[in-house]
């Protein structure tokens, strides 16, 4: 039987009597290291944030905020991991743990080491407060911070530090303006700092796992092949590679499964290519990384990114997984049906590609089989020239949506819809696409009146129902409004409400 070695706060851990189903979380705080706390136990909170060395795009390390009650502790294994207590001391505490302190950032400090945690890792983004601490950064304790935001995913401080970075972790009881100023007081990090020098270095390769342990077995696969030979062996295992959805389960509902197999590690499934007629993109990329190397190629996934939960989440959650558990209220796949995108799907028979539009069959089914992983999503190019993500929810950011829609209209140069694709999600038992309105859009020029009839046939699409989220009625009136809204942000006349 394998032990899992994973090196915390410096030093190398072993353990042979690992169960597949036992969260970081569970483990950290099993060995002492309580800073990380159980506040939801779905990945909403932040209160069990911790930071995973994640390879770089120079070929070091990047410090990355991971979710700890979500990743199975097996996943870790041969990883590199610092928690709150690793970060400094009483006597010499950590620049961020400094900071908070010192503007009042904590009060009952539940939450505490998970924002500081989420704030290291910003703290050591690359290039972030590259000219050390200023006169403005200092001053941010002192003066209230204004300036509205450039863009409506980012808020900026003086120093470069970029606040929705937190916005996985809530407080209920100091509120956010000491922790914003905490946050907002940081200069760059020291030469001397081991964290920051540590990133020089490349992150620990992926290795092979297998542990098992009451029956319970987590493998991480040497390969591609062997992986599809195990899927096809025992088609009831199950596939994990950002572990945000699976996690929810193991946690809230007490799933298990008798196999376990870690995917977010194949080389085939991490690649990302652009030709001039389609990008690619590997299933196995989180969202982060993909937001990052697409460097804004793709306006409506830049639109999305900010909106799909959090960076906590983001930071392992892949497109693959999102549209693998087939939810109907993924975003990823609203997004992806207005793109006109394509699953590269792959089993030990070969490959074949799926139009996205006929992969759902029915709620959480696909055509998919248990032998085939999603290999890549492939975006066709030339894009449209009007792409929008609009989300439907309680809380702005971090939450499940109630509707969602993706725009991705091609207009004219003369004013005239050429084509029309719209996803949704939230309103049927799968995401789907809005057929008959993009038949009512296209030709028709891009007008009032024109969107006026659209959007009455967009209220009327899919088959909405009532829940604790919103009601059906509501939901086909957000269906109308969003295309409204839509041409009220692109149109140069005034738009009545």
């Amino acid at each position: 039987m394998q032990h899992i070695v994973v090196t915390v706060n410096g030093v190398e851990l072993a353990d042979g009597e690992v169960a597949a189903h036992t969260t970081t979380l569970d483990w950290l705080r099993s060995r002492g290291l309580t800073g990380a706390k159980e506040g939801c136990a779905e990945g909403e909170c932040g209160a069990c944030s911790v930071l995973v060395a994640a390879p770089a795009d120079d070929g070091g390390t990047a410090w990355t905020a991971v979710n700890a009650c979500l990743l199975p502790i097996a996943a870790l294994d041969g990883q590199e991991v610092v928690t709150a207590e690793g970060l400094g001391t009483p006597e010499a505490p950590h620049p961020v743990q400094a900071a908070l302190a010192a503007d009042g950032g904590s009060q009952c400090g539940y939450c505490t080491p998970g924002f500081a945690c989420s704030m290291a890792a910003e703290f050591y983004r690359p290039g972030r407060g590259a000219t050390g601490t200023t006169e403005a950064a200092a001053s941010a304790r002192r003066e209230p911070h204004t300036r509205e935001p450039a863009h409506p995913a980012h808020d900026h401080g003086p120093n470069d530090f970029d606040l929705h970075a937190l916005a996985g972790n809530l407080c209920r009881c100091t509120g956010y303006r000491p922790i914003r100023d905490a946050a907002f007081s940081l200069g760059a990090p020291d030469a001397a700092d081991p964290l920051a020098a540590r990133r020089e270095r490349p992150a620990p390769p992926p290795r092979a796992t297998r542990v098992e342990h009451d029956g319970e077995r987590f493998v991480r696969p040497r390969d591609l092949d062997e992986a599809l030979r195990m899927l096809h062996d025992e088609p009831g295992a199950t596939v994990i590679a950002g572990s945000t959805d699976w996690g929810v389960d193991v946690n809230l509902r007490g799933r298990r499964t008798p196999l376990t197999v870690a995917i977010e590690h194949l080389t085939e499934l991490r690649e990302l290519h652009a030709t001039d007629s389609a990008i690619e993109v590997g299933a196995a990329l989180s969202l982060s990384e993909v937001q990052r190397r697409l460097g804004g190629r793709v306006p409506l996934l830049d639109a999305l990114f900010p909106q799909f939960a959090s960076p906590l989440i983001r930071n392992r959650a892949t497109l693959g997984g999102n549209l693998g558990t087939a939810s109907p209220i993924g975003d990823a796949a609203t997004a992806l049906l207005a793109l006109d995108a394509r699953l590269r799907l792959v089993s030990p028979d070969g490959e074949r590609e799926v139009d996205l539009a006929e992969y759902f069959t029915g709620y959480r089914e696909t055509v998919r089989r248990p032998d085939e992983l999603i290999r890549a999503v492939r975006i066709p190019l030339p894009l449209a020239n009007l792409a929008a993500f609009h989300k439907v929810a309680k809380r702005r950011y971090d939450d499940i949506s109630s509707v969602a829609v993706g725009f991705a209209i091609d207009l004219g140069d003369d004013g005239t819809v050429a084509a029309a694709r719209i996803g949704l999600g939230g309103v049927a038992a799968t995401p789907i696409r809005a057929r008959a309105t993009e038949a009512a859009l296209t030709g028709r020029r891009w007008d009032l009146d024109a969107i006026r009839e659209a959007a009455s046939v967009l209220g009327g699409e899919g088959t909405p129902m009532s829940d604790h989220r919103a009601s059906a009625e509501y939901r086909a009136l957000m269906l109308n409004r969003a295309l409204l809204k839509l041409y009220r942000n692109t149109a140069r006349e005034e738009v009545p409400a």
